[in-house]
């Protein structure tokens, strides 16, 4: 029998306390969290009390633990954008396997030492691109391998990132400044750049692309609009940012409805509407949305050229509904219509009769992104256990850097007003 993999979890946030760790509890067999670390110590305490985790493996920092000799067989790194690589590194060097959080670093040199440090230490890094990993995904890989439509040749994207988790996470919250995080092209597309590349086995050449903050700046901010969501806000009512509606009286996301989860356990740990209403009278999730100090983009366009002369044209939009994807590919013989959102992907043959999937048939399991967070942790651990390198969907590093590349090109692209960058000069 196959030893249960020990974790090392360096992060408790969003990811590695709440989608990342528990994957433990359904695979006993296999994985066991045996040492934690934080800043927060109510966090580091809590996971230690749920997981059984001695004081002594109980660390209040990713460098703290750092310090120490290997703890575990594998460690997931699920700290800040910017901190990534200088916590992947040390860990390589300690003999750790790692399973790191994207983005990799909104840094291209960051990105090319972590690439280095894993070959020559030959350890084995896998990006959390959890999308290669959902039932919906793999079902559209498999349609588009089968050559129904024939060679792809243009494919049209968009990222509906919905009005509320904009606000949320890219103006009020932890990625609002590119500064501080990452571009929002790297930091919320890179899974796209990845499917996308992916899915249709392409290249990309050069890209050009354009996209700003066209909302949520202070020469946006309605007349009468108060610094905070709960100080008498005069266009409270009519304001669909208001961050009482998202956190507290939102159906879908508000503590008011049971809705303890993300997004309001990012607000405070323990979700009540007590702990929530406070956290929104004093804490960065109650800032007015036109005041803050957020600089990353709420629209942004991207054209990709491919090295075989098929284009794909993608758009990140924070102003939808929904939160979630759609894709069209257009092949010599066919197209798809891939919707996340309805689980189906429609298949249309040219001069044949259409075909339609309905992915939520296929599974019982679209928890945490779609399915994909659970099946990614599985793989990792199965790879590890099994000592083998990464096939199926599973990718390696260097296929990860490549989304980074695109993404980071995009950018570059965007800042020079759509001029356009060849992807030779960045890698």
């Amino acid at each position: 029998m196959m030893e249960k993999i020990k974790v090392a979890l360096a992060g408790l946030g969003s990811r590695g306390k709440d989608a990342y760790a528990p994957v433990a509890k359904l695979f006993p067999e296999k994985m066991e969290v045996t040492a934690i670390a934080d800043i927060d110590r109510a966090k580091v305490e809590e996971v230690a009390k749920e997981y059984g985790i001695p004081e002594e493996m109980c660390f209040n920092s990713a460098e703290e633990m750092l310090k120490q000799e290997r703890l575990a067989d594998v460690m997931f790194i699920t700290t800040q954008d910017r901190q990534h690589v200088g916590h992947a590194i040390p860990a390589l060097e300690k003999g750790y396997d790692l399973l790191l959080e994207k983005p990799v670093s909104p840094d291209i040199d960051e990105c090319r030492d972590l690439l280095k440090a894993a070959n020559k230490l030959g350890r084995k890094v896998v990006i959390c691109h959890v999308l290669r990993y959902t039932p919906f995904y793999t079902k559209v890989k498999e349609v588009i391998d089968s050559g129904v439509i024939g060679d792809v040749v243009t494919v049209m994207g968009i990222e509906n990132v919905g009005y509320w988790h904009q606000a949320h996470s890219f103006v009020r919250g932890n990625w609002r400044n590119s500064d501080i995080t990452s571009p929002m092209i790297l930091q919320k597309c890179c899974h796209d750049m990845d499917l996308l590349l992916w899915l249709t086995k392409k290249t990309c050449e050069s890209v050009t692309s354009f996209g700003g903050t066209y909302l949520f700046k202070e020469e946006k901010a309605p007349k009468g609009a108060a610094k905070r969501c709960l100080d008498g806000c005069s266009v409270k009512e009519e304001c669909p940012f208001d961050a009482e509606k998202i956190y507290i009286t939102n159906e879908a996301t508000g503590v008011a409805h049971g809705k303890t989860h993300w997004p309001c356990d990012v607000l405070t740990l323990h979700p009540t509407e007590e702990t929530v209403v406070e956290a929104v009278k004093t804490g960065p999730y109650g800032r007015c949305v036109y005041h803050c100090d957020n600089n990353v983009v709420d629209h942004q366009v991207v054209n990709l050229n491919m090295t075989d002369g098929s284009t794909i044209s993608f758009t990140m939009t924070g102003f939808t509904e929904e939160n979630s994807r759609y894709t069209k590919f257009m092949g010599t013989k066919g197209e798809i219509e891939a919707s996340l959102h309805s689980n189906l992907i429609t298949v249309r043959p040219f001069g044949k009769e259409k075909e339609v999937i309905d992915v939520s048939k296929l599974s019982d399991d679209f928890s945490g992104h779609a399915g994909g967070d659970k099946r990614l942790v599985e793989e990792f651990i199965d790879m590890i256990r099994e000592g083998r390198e990464p096939d199926r969907t599973m990718t390696t590093l260097e296929q990860s850097l490549e989304s980074h590349f695109v993404a980071l090109a995009s950018e570059q692209s965007r800042i020079l007003g759509g001029k356009p960058v060849y992807l030779k000069d960045v890698r």
